[in-house]
């Protein structure tokens, strides 16, 4: 404080020199002393403020450690910022997830980088705050169409798939158990949590740097502009994609189209399930060419095309099926089969049931709500409607009430805890095959003077995923079930299974071939002259099963010892065996309620 008191009194100009060059140079001396009294004042009154104020950093690391504190700024705006180039640019497709999906330019963070720029200050902080809470919404999106695609081979529907992710925790829970289920479900909701507080807080960030260094960002936006423009013209691509992307905002498109699509089909699907060609068929001219007959329709979870079309897959499939045509001719049984495209893919077996069994596409849960609460007629209906049949219904899967079994027109129903099952689960797979199979037979079709049967019969044992797998025993060895506790203790654990993807598929093709054996050796043991099968596959099984194949097609096959049975889809030119040719026939799935229903009845005699 002396030098700036000294400052402040007047010279002596009596010490030689003209009165003019002294006060000049007063002058100049004076006004450097006053400026570095200004600069030790204002030190003086920081340290001062930096005594009645708190520490910088935490608990002051940051003026401790200023090169510390330096390089974690530095690298949390490396981080933010690579948060942010990783949203925009991840794609929503785990096959699509490689180093060459992060070397493109965002035509979205372009723009918003010259909005951010461009907006006044109060908007630019809100601005920020919305744009990033919503990169992260979209990257959360990305990451649920990377399950749906694993899965279903489609991405999320925003309208209508949001019951399948209460099914998805529940599917969790049978697999791996309760405990499995809440840390998967902690897990996910912790990982949106975070992804959302972080995306926000990475676009904050962010957006201070650029307006800290506004001259520089905006060139930078306006190179990296011009330099989009360019690729996008010129079509630039490395490693095959191309270098300019505007991928959100196409995403962003077809979601709103998607949405669009969604509010709009109920009122398509309502016009659609108003037409039904049998309706007013009267009950004594229906399904008079199976009368006297037990008519099980039976399904195969996840026998898709790619099991018989499969190079890895089709040598043993194919000797499976071989086998069964084989020993089905020799009990005096005849097959036909063809192919069938399923509505789904990967999984959503209820609404493939409900489709072919009602004669209409169901290919979401919208639709499948709306048909069973409407009075459409299914397959099972129509049967119960002549009065001819008992329907009857084997749903291993089914572990709760299912009041939708109602609507399927089934007189009586047999889930996993009234088959007499007390074996264990394997994985998600409640009762194995033969042992269904083998109480449908004690429960149902081996009693005496009873009436024909109409039966919806559904083989779990080839659900995901696959591990273990029950193994065929002798089936007067079934008893209660306690037998396949040894076999499950010899299978293989699911976690180990999944980590390589040819292990999945080898497991996949085991199972399908034990619910073929199961099947094939239920009508060689106990099938009559008044047995009718129809067996087909729901859906195709998951991409890791599929390898990138995006059919659809499942086998459906017709077996009969009766030849007039067959007799009667003559002119459908199905292959003969339970193998179907690559050029046999192929029917929406909701095509074949109808034809059957022609073929056995008065038009198709």
């Amino acid at each position: 404080m002396s030098l700036f008191t000294r400052s402040r009194q007047p010279l002596n100009t009596a010490e030689g020199g003209s009165d003019s060059d002294d006060d000049v140079a007063a002058t100049g001396e004076d006004g450097e002393r006053e400026r570095v009294a200004e600069s030790v004042g204002a030190a003086e009154a920081a340290e001062d403020a930096g005594a009645a104020s708190p520490a910088p950093g935490w608990f002051g690391w940051r003026r401790r450690y200023p090169r510390t504190a330096r390089g974690v700024t530095v690298g949390t705006t490396v981080l933010a910022g690579a948060l942010l180039l990783f949203a925009l640019l991840v794609p929503n497709r785990l096959e699509r997830l490689g180093p060459e999906a992060f070397f493109r330019l965002p035509a979205e963070g372009i723009l918003l980088a010259g909005l951010l720029l461009a907006v006044p200050p109060r908007s630019r902080r809100l601005m920020s705050l919305v744009s990033g809470a919503l990169l992260g919404v979209l990257t959360v999106l990305k990451f649920v169409d990377m399950g749906f695609y694993s899965v279903l081979a489609r991405p999320f529907d925003l309208v209508l798939d949001w019951i399948l992710l209460d099914d998805a925790a529940e599917f969790v829970r049978e697999s791996f158990g309760r405990s499995g289920q809440v840390l998967a479900v902690v897990g996910v909701f912790v990982l949106v949590i975070a992804v959302l507080v972080l995306m926000t807080l990475a676009m904050v960030r962010v957006t201070n740097l650029m307006v800290g260094h506004r001259a520089a960002a905006t060139r930078t936006t306006l190179i990296l502009g011009t330099a989009w423009i360019t690729c996008m013209t010129l079509g630039i691509q490395v490693a095959g994609v191309p270098l300019a992307t505007k991928g959100n905002a196409d995403l962003l498109n077809n979601r709103i189209e998607q949405v669009q699509a969604g509010l709009k089909d109920g009122r398509v699907f309502e016009k659609q399930a108003a037409v039904d060609a049998f309706a007013k068929t009267p009950p004594d001219q229906l399904l008079t060419g199976l009368r006297g007959k037990d008519v099980l329709f039976t399904f195969i979870e996840s026998y898709g095309r790619v099991a018989i079309d499969d190079p890895a897959m089709a040598p043993q499939i194919d000797a499976a099926l071989k086998e069964g045509t084989s020993d089905l001719k020799a009990a005096g049984f005849q097959s036909r089969s063809a192919w069938l495209k399923s509505p789904v893919t990967g999984a959503g077996s209820w609404l493939a049931h409900s489709t072919f069994l009602s004669g209409l596409w169901i290919k979401n849960q919208q639709r499948y709500r709306s048909l069973t609460t409407s009075d459409r007629a299914t397959l099972g209906s129509y049967f119960r409607k002549t009065g001819a049949w008992r329907t009857v219904g084997v749903v291993p899967g089914v572990r709760r009430a299912w009041p939708e079994g109602k609507f399927f027109a089934l007189d009586h129903i047999y889930d996993s805890e009234h088959l007499g099952y007390h074996g264990p689960y394997f994985s998600w797979t409640p009762v194995p095959d033969q042992f269904s199979l083998e109480a449908f037979q004690r429960l149902e079709h081996g009693k005496k003077d009873r009436d024909p049967i109409m039966a919806e019969i559904i083989l779990a044992s080839s659900h995901n995923p696959w591990s273990p797998i029950a193994r065929m025993t002798d089936w007067d060895d079934l008893g209660d079930g306690s037998v396949f506790h040894q076999i499950k203790k010899e299978g293989t654990d699911p976690k180990e299974v999944w980590k390589d993807p040819e292990r999945v598929r080898t497991e996949y093709r085991r199972a399908i071939e034990y619910s073929l054996h199961s099947l094939t050796e239920w009508v060689e043991r106990y099938g009559t002259d008044d047995t009718v099968l129809v067996f087909l596959g729901d859906h195709q099984p998951v991409p890791t099963v599929t390898a990138g194949s995006t059919s659809k097609d499942v086998p459906v096959t017709i077996v009969a010892r009766d030849p007039k049975v067959l007799d009667r889809i003559a002119d459908w030119h199905w292959t003969d065996g339970l193998k179907p040719a690559d050029n046999a026939p192929t029917w929406g799935m909701d095509r074949f309620r109808d034809r059957f229903m022609t073929a056995y009845g008065p038009r198709g005699e």
